[in-house]
């Protein structure tokens, strides 16, 4: 496994933890297994790692949940974001490809876990459209952004994530 000197950051949805890294690893992967697809609440977790050295937590802190004996689970506490996982023993961070500010810079190389794949994974990329017309994609799209209150992809010096509902 190769490291590769870049900065990148990423961080939760409503913006309470971010995190900067100098450094990551070219390991960026699907992985499939059952306890990955539960954790990312998907069918599968896009991972790519950070050096656990050069990963720094620049807002707020992860809450952490120990999934194995091996293995801690980072995820936002306020918003549920999915942030990491992390094998206690290995010196990397694998972070989610989604959380970070630039995911489309790592392109899975493998899939892995892949006992646990649903049987239609290989089937997602000739899905058809949904047949929503350009008119409504436009309409949805813009009353979203009309009502985010989703951090935006890039650091900011100040931002105040909205509460979770009790």
């Amino acid at each position: 496994m190769n490291s590769m000197d870049m900065e990148v950051s990423g961080g939760c949805q409503c913006g309470a933890v971010r995190y900067h890294s100098t450094q990551m690893l070219d390991n960026s992967h699907l992985c499939h297994c059952r306890m990955c697809q539960k954790a990312s609440g998907s069918i599968f977790a896009g991972l790519v790692a950070a050096p656990d050295d050069t990963l720094v937590w620049t807002r707020g802190k992860p809450a952490i949940w120990r999934s194995s004996e091996h293995v801690e689970r980072g995820f936002c506490a306020n918003c549920g974001t999915p942030l990491f996982y992390h094998d206690v023993n290995n010196g990397r961070t694998n972070l989610m490809i989604g959380s970070l500010d630039n995911p489309s810079a790592f392109p899975p190389g493998a899939n892995t876990g892949t006992e646990g794949a649903v049987s239609w994974f290989a089937t997602i990329t000739s899905i058809e459209d949904g047949g929503a017309t350009e008119t409504d994609r436009e309409a949805w799209a813009s009353a979203i952004k009309a009502t985010n209150h989703q951090h935006p992809d890039h650091d900011t010096p100040e931002w105040q994530a909205t509460p979770r509902r009790q």
